[in-house]
């Protein structure tokens, strides 16, 4: 089994408390590219997150630390009520602080506050370590989506019941 450069990345250990997480802005768009070309082999058009920030602003967020954007998630509220993760990234330099499960806890807090009735996202069936943090914030999987990226490989589609979800009162 071969370690991708992406794996060899040193973690800066840095302390949540510090970390602001807030709506993206337009401003933003640049960090936010970057941080998903280090962290995903397809990458979406700038205009996706164009759109998402004018279509999604409040649920279209950032981790902020010592002023840089270091994380971001997009989700946005379906007609069906199904709140929808879109993307999720943190800086590979970043990962290991919990900006990660702080940035699904707002966004979900949000979409819920929404009228989201539950929530949904699709992940990479090898993505041990995401699908793991969302089986801790609740969601299960649901089904298995055959060559649902361009590479081929599955995804799992995980979903939580927003009853279940006990992240607000």
């Amino acid at each position: 089994m071969s370690v991708s450069s992406k794996e060899l990345t040193a973690h800066k250990r840095i302390p949540l408390a510090m970390v602001v997480i807030r709506p993206a802005k337009l401003f933003d768009l640049p960090e936010i590219s970057r941080i998903e070309v280090k962290s995903f082999k397809e990458k979406y058009p700038r205009g996706i997150f164009m759109m998402f920030l004018e279509n999604n602003p409040d649920t279209f967020l950032v981790a902020e630390y010592n002023g840089r954007v270091i994380g971001y998630v997009m989700a946005y509220l379906r007609p069906d009520l199904e709140g929808h993760i879109m993307s999720i990234a943190v800086d590979p330099e970043y990962r290991g602080n919990g900006i990660g499960k702080a940035l699904m806890l707002e966004v979900m807090e949000r979409l819920v506050k929404k009228g989201a009735q539950y929530i949904g996202l699709e992940v990479r069936v090898s993505n041990e370590k995401a699908i793991k943090l969302y089986e801790k914030l609740g969601f299960r999987k649901v089904k298995r989506i055959i060559g649902y990226y361009a590479d081929g490989e599955d995804a799992y589609y995980m979903m939580v019941p927003a009853r279940e979800w006990g992240g607000i009162s």
